[in-house]
């Protein structure tokens, strides 16, 4: 795994054999990144990687200027990697959280600048995600909302919704939550 830019960029790192996630490929991670810091800078703003898999979207959001990362991921797995790279990055702003997404987006009610998710495209709740995460507590006026899927899903009709992008085989849609209406 490698982190493509900022202060940790061109870092790689080992990750485990038998880890099961699907990482976002490099290409791919590296345009949708483009896109966001053509939206908005990162600098001291607050992200949030559910599914995280190998964190290789928390370390990007980390290296590129993001104050606090917190990246859930249910897998012992992949999270132990991803709390080895924080220790060997000494990042002290990513907080790695094991633990079940669904049961996450019920309880939290801390608030994000940007919201990425990348479940498992086969997850038998996948289609409900997208949903969840708009409705859920963590979103204030400006946080920008990224889901990656693949080509099979459309969430054009959801509130908020921005624009969609491809990059092989990898889609995101990209949502963006408007002023609070008063």
């Amino acid at each position: 795994m490698r982190i493509i830019r900022g202060k940790y960029g061109r870092r790689r790192f080992d990750v485990p054999r038998n880890i099961t996630a699907r990482p976002t490929t490099d290409f791919a991670r590296e345009n949708i990144f483009n896109v966001l810091e053509n939206m908005r800078d990162f600098d001291g703003c607050s992200a949030l990687d559910l599914f995280a898999g190998t964190g290789a979207i928390s370390l990007e959001f980390l290296s590129r200027g993001c104050e606090k990362v917190v990246a859930v991921e249910m897998a012992a797995t992949q999270a132990n990697f991803i709390r080895s790279v924080k220790q060997k990055l000494n990042a002290d702003g990513l907080t790695v959280l094991k633990t079940d997404v669904f049961r996450f987006l019920e309880t939290c009610s801390e608030q994000f600048d940007f919201i990425f998710a990348d479940p498992p495209y086969d997850h038998p709740r996948f289609a409900e995600i997208p949903r969840l995460i708009l409705e859920s507590r963590m979103l204030k006026p400006g946080t920008v909302v990224v889901i990656e899927h693949n080509k099979t899903h459309d969430f054009s009709s959801l509130p908020g919704f921005l624009q969609h992008r491809a990059y092989g085989s990898v889609n995101f849609s990209i949502f963006e939550i408007g002023e609070l209406e008063q």
